[in-house]
């Protein structure tokens, strides 16, 4: 029988294990609140997809994932650049 436990304990520098789905989770619904607020922000700024893409320094088919909800093909990161940069924009109109 062994005795090496399993825990999420690990080193902060060390990437997030994959038998840690709580991370996983956690993530998973910062990019979704994200996605909602930025497709709420698109809806009511003049920006089209091109433009925004094209602000953000990210592909078009980025902007393209995150109107058609696929989530998974967007990393926090960049959706924190999207929120950004429209944030910046209406503030600015």
């Amino acid at each position: 029988m062994s005795t090496v436990s399993h825990t999420c304990d690990s080193d902060p520098s060390d990437p997030p294990p994959r038998s840690c789905p709580d991370l996983d989770v956690r993530d998973l619904e910062q990019r979704t609140r994200l996605m909602r607020i930025i497709t709420r922000l698109i809806a009511v700024s003049d920006l089209g997809s091109r433009d925004i893409a094209r602000r953000a320094g990210l592909p078009l088919q980025k902007v393209s994932d995150l109107l058609s909800g696929r989530l998974e093909q967007l990393s926090l990161e960049d959706l924190q650049i999207l929120r950004e940069t429209i944030d910046h924009e209406l503030s600015t109109s």
